[in-house]
């Protein structure tokens, strides 16, 4: 076999034996190189970062109020509740004496409520060349499809839970119409402001606890309807979780909060935290703070069947897999709208 010499004049490209001299051995590296597939060098060459960059965004509803999960396909999820009277009232009208001939009887007042549901349905697509070449790849489409979709499932339930649909007649914890809305106290300056950043930290804590105690005295007072969880925009929260009492103090404004707030003196602790859903969230588009009781005896939302795998079936005219995903999921449902309170211009 006689062994031919490429030559040492122009060691940049070689022309295989196959290839003549044609154009072939030429390196080209721009678009029509690249269509004509001979980039396979610098993928070759090229360091692959594994990690697939989902889109940036938050949900926080999970946090935010409880989920019962189960039911089924129920059209609406209903609630009972009681009331109960007595002739005369309970004060001195209960006392009794020997010569009496009659006692008051106690009468109760049954109601039902109802609640919306609503089924949600979504699908994906997944070409079978597209699983063929996840093969070669070790890119599951279907399985980054599948993240897509529970995304989109979470984004629904967060404005499900914090806002509702008008389109379907639903509310959320931010616009409950049965709420109490009221203002927060001004700061008392010459230019007076009702925000958080030109008020003192007494100040705050007195917006606080004045919005603790007009929802528990709604509830009368009953221990267990102490509101425990308090919702604001993200700006209010990063100012009070990074800006200290003093210039002197250890201590952030909101550390000084949850440690002397009323509710924590009254056997309650206190969550305060933050979502997107409450900027521009109250009347005439200003910041709303939620005050409420976060107990699922007060309020909650059903997940009567979480997202689920409906079916899978091959579709042959679109050369694909197509899959859908469904579930059933109610508005929110607030039993005790007293225990909540909306304050506005934080």
């Amino acid at each position: 076999m006689a062994f031919k010499n490429v030559g040492t004049y122009n060691l940049d490209k070689a022309v295989s034996g196959s290839a003549g001299t044609a154009n072939a051995g030429a390196f080209t590296m721009d678009a029509a190189g690249i269509a004509s597939g001979q980039a396979f060098l610098t993928a070759e060459l090229e360091k692959r970062d594994t990690l697939v960059r989902t889109p940036l965004t938050s949900f926080t509803y999970a946090r935010d109020i409880p989920i019962r999960v189960g039911g089924g396909w129920a059209e609406f999820v209903s609630a009972m509740q009681v009331g109960y009277g007595i002739t005369g009232g309970s004060g001195d009208n209960l006392m009794h004496s020997g010569g009496a001939n009659g006692i008051p009887m106690v009468q109760a007042d049954f109601s039902k409520g109802q609640y919306k549901t609503h089924m949600v349905a979504a699908g994906t697509r997944v070409m079978w060349v597209d699983l063929q070449r996840g093969n070669m790849t070790g890119r599951n489409m279907d399985s980054l499809l599948r993240d897509g979709l529970r995304l989109t499932y979470d984004k629904h339930m967060d404005e499900n839970t914090y806002v509702g649909f008008s389109r379907f007649g639903t509310t959320g914890l931010l616009n409950n119409p049965d709420v109490t809305v009221t203002n927060a106290a001004s700061n008392g300056a010459t230019t007076s402001s009702t925000k958080f950043k030109d008020k003192t930290p007494d100040q705050i804590l007195k917006d606080i606890n004045e919005a603790i105690l007009l929802a528990w005295n709604a509830s009368e007072n009953d221990n267990a309807a102490i509101p425990n969880h308090i919702i604001m925009p993200y700006e209010q929260f990063n100012y009070l979780a990074t800006t200290k009492v003093t210039d002197l103090a250890e201590k952030t404004i909101l550390t000084f909060l949850l440690e002397n707030n009323v509710a924590k003196q009254n056997g309650s602790d206190l969550v305060i935290a933050a979502t997107k859903w409450c900027k521009g969230a109250g009347d005439a588009g200003v910041d709303r703070m939620v005050v409420y009781r976060n107990e699922e005896r007060f309020l909650a939302m059903d997940e009567l069947v979480p997202l689920t795998r409906a079916m899978t079936s091959s579709n042959t005219n679109d050369f694909c897999f197509d899959t859908a995903y469904a579930g059933n999921l109610s508005e929110v449902e607030m039993f005790y709208d007293q225990t909540m309170l909306y304050v506005d211009g934080i």
